[in-house]
């Protein structure tokens, strides 16, 4: 009796255990309801609806760059991109390798972009191949029920009208990399993420902040294959799930004039070479040319590999800026210079004449002139109009390295010009200090002969020499050149302006000028100049030619003719001046790589624009005539 009352309670005391972790556990579970339902019901029913939405991108505008006389030059046009969202990928390999086929795209390179972005949320859409074809478009559309996770998505892709002509002023934008990533982030405050375009090179680089806007959100409802339905109105949909409007970028007006642009680009040819204008009254840049080019667009639609290898195996650098990013030997366009140093310094006057032989002897080394048989008496406007090395190398004689680097470097030579565009080189303009920092020797005096004809270590860019020719032409102020007019926004108000600056001002006689621009003008207007046969009376145009040697002639190779050379070791060819000679305008430089002269490669180019520019901007200048020794009448 005693053992059936124990066993009956033991089993009532199992069932109170029962009941209780039974009671235990519903608690538990209401409890969780009851957190789920009321303290997170708002966040995961935002969740839920995330899940059948998705994010799309509404692409930002960037800014339109118009010429000085409000010319489109560059604007954007919509861009149909293939996407693919891996939340929505089922079988993946399967998916990527039919889309493949469809696209022409490597099945190895999807993945591998796929794989650049592994860090990304799965939701976020990852460009997989851009400016696609409307033939894969609609191939993709049409089979989108068995390609879930993939889609077309319409971005803005820019335009560059006038293709390669300016490309290296311009620049391009293409997509940010890991590398630059966290750079940027920190220096322009903005959450950059992959995917995200930026400029990388020109005006594009240098203003990105300004052109660049805002990209909006807008989201789409999508199936459970992430197959587009329908636009959602996210009003009244929780907080955080809201369409954000894109920003369009402020546009700007440049200073460069189309017509230039193109007269330069179709003067330099196939030829490898730089061509820059400014207006010597304030600095604007009219002109800013270099070849072989490129086409910008290509890089913001995913650059072809091909296109990439013909780009970075050309010999002539299609992507090096010859205007500022390469320098030269600037030839005889230097010894202008070298004759301001000699007037002023009272070495050298207007009446000043010598002896040319061919040759000059110094120490152990003859200096040879260009012309075998010697200039025979010249003065100084003859030295400038047939270009005679020896009568520069004997003022020389008399003058100091230092005294040479002073003046130029008053015109704005051996020194970064500060023009508003990255990786501009500096140039060099060698002292006697120089040499003895960089290369632990004395200054030679037979190095000051060569520097006086704008060889040996002397090295400018063809926008430095436009900058000294054109403080040369106004009297000796030098402006530091700018590329931008105006800023403006959507609105078209006008954000900012820029104005002229002068950066150093060197103070020439007038005595001076007026010699040297004599001789300068006799270049081009009088027989025996260097580029006489280049005359056109109406645009009256003065400028020095010039010869930038590649390689050091040896002496038996002096007169050697420069086209029977191989053609990596030809001479390059140089040509700066302005115009019109008596109220001058526009100043110009222009080198030609391996050219061979400056007189046959550069000087026309140079001739060609000035005589553009004249009939466009003055034409009542142009009409203006002179007699057969180009004396104005």
């Amino acid at each position: 009796m005693f053992a059936e009352e124990e066993v009956v309670k033991s089993h009532s005391e199992r069932g109170k255990q029962i009941s209780l972790l039974v009671v235990g556990m519903m608690g538990l579970l209401f409890a969780r309801l009851c957190y789920l339902q009321v303290f997170k019901g708002e966040i995961l029913h935002q969740y839920s609806v995330k899940n059948r939405l998705r994010e799309e991108v509404i692409w930002a505008p960037r800014g339109k760059i118009y010429s000085r006389n409000r010319e489109l030059i560059v604007d954007n046009n919509p861009r149909f991109d293939i996407v693919v969202t891996r939340q929505y990928l089922q079988d993946r390999k399967e998916t990527l390798t039919k889309l493949s086929e469809i696209i022409d795209v490597p099945y190895e390179s999807i993945s591998a972009t796929l794989k650049k972005y592994q860090m990304e949320p799965k939701y976020k859409p990852i460009i997989v191949k851009k400016d696609v074809l409307f033939q894969d478009l609609a191939m993709v559309e049409t089979l989108s029920d068995t390609l879930p996770g993939i889609s077309v998505q319409i971005s803005i892709a820019r335009n560059y009208i006038d293709t390669e002509v300016g490309a290296h002023l311009l620049g391009y934008i293409s997509e940010i990399n890991n590398t630059q990533l966290p750079k940027y982030r920190k220096r322009d405050n903005v959450d950059y993420r992959l995917g995200d375009f930026i400029g990388q090179s020109g005006i594009e680089q240098q203003y990105d902040s300004v052109l660049r806007g805002v990209n909006g959100l807008e989201y789409v409802e999508v199936d459970a294959l992430g197959r587009k339905r329908k636009y959602i109105n996210t009003d009244n949909l929780f907080q955080g799930i809201e369409d954000i409007d894109s920003k369009p970028g402020n546009s700007m007006v440049l200073t460069i004039d189309r017509d230039l642009q193109k007269v330069a680009y179709d003067s330099l040819g196939d030829r490898s070479g730089g061509v820059v204008a400014i207006d010597v009254e304030s600095g604007e840049i009219l002109t800013y040319v270099s070849t072989p080019a490129f086409r910008p667009s290509e890089f913001n639609r995913g650059i072809d590999p091909e296109y990439w290898k013909s780009l970075i195996n050309n010999i002539d650098r299609p992507l090096r800026d010859k205007v500022i990013q390469e320098h030269y030997s600037p030839g005889s366009t230097f010894k202008v210079v070298t004759a301001i140093t000699a007037l002023a310094e009272g070495v050298i006057n207007g009446s000043t004449e010598v002896h040319c032989t061919g040759a000059l002897r110094f120490g152990r080394r003859n200096y040879h002139c260009w012309k075998r048989g010697g200039h025979g008496y010249v003065n100084l406007t003859k030295a400038i109009r047939e270009s005679c090395n020896v009568f520069f190398q004997k003022a020389a004689l008399n003058l100091d390295i230092d005294q040479i680097a002073h003046y130029a470097s008053l015109l704005g030579l051996g020194k970064k010009t500060g023009i508003s565009l990255p990786r501009e080189t500096s140039g060099l303009i060698p002292t006697k200090e120089w040499k003895q920092k960089s290369r632990g020797e004395e200054w030679q005096k037979g190095e000051t002969l060569s520097c006086a004809i704008g060889q040996s270590y002397i090295l400018t860019t063809p926008l430095q020499m436009a900058v000294a020719y054109a403080a040369l032409s106004n009297g000796g102020k030098v402006f530091k050149p700018y590329l931008v007019k105006e800023i403006f926004d959507i609105n078209n108000k006008t954000l900012k302006e820029f104005t002229p600056e002068v950066i150093s001002e060197l103070s020439l006689p007038e005595d001076i000028v007026k010699k040297i621009k004599k001789g300068l003008y006799e270049v081009v207007n009088r027989k025996g100049g260097t580029a006489y046969y280049l005359r056109d009376y109406g645009t009256k145009l003065a400028g020095k030619t010039g010869t930038s040697q590649v390689i050091r002639a040896k002496a038996k190779d002096v007169y050697q003719k420069c086209e029977d050379m191989p053609y990596e070791y030809r001479h390059h060819g140089v040509f700066a001046g302005f115009a019109p000679v008596d109220n001058p305008k526009i100043a110009i430089a222009a080198i030609v790589e391996h050219g061979c002269h400056g007189s046959t490669a550069a000087a026309p180019i140079v001739q060609k624009i000035a005589t553009k520019f004249m009939k466009k901007y003055h034409p009542e200048e142009y009409e203006k005539k002179s007699d057969d020794e180009g004396n104005l009448l």
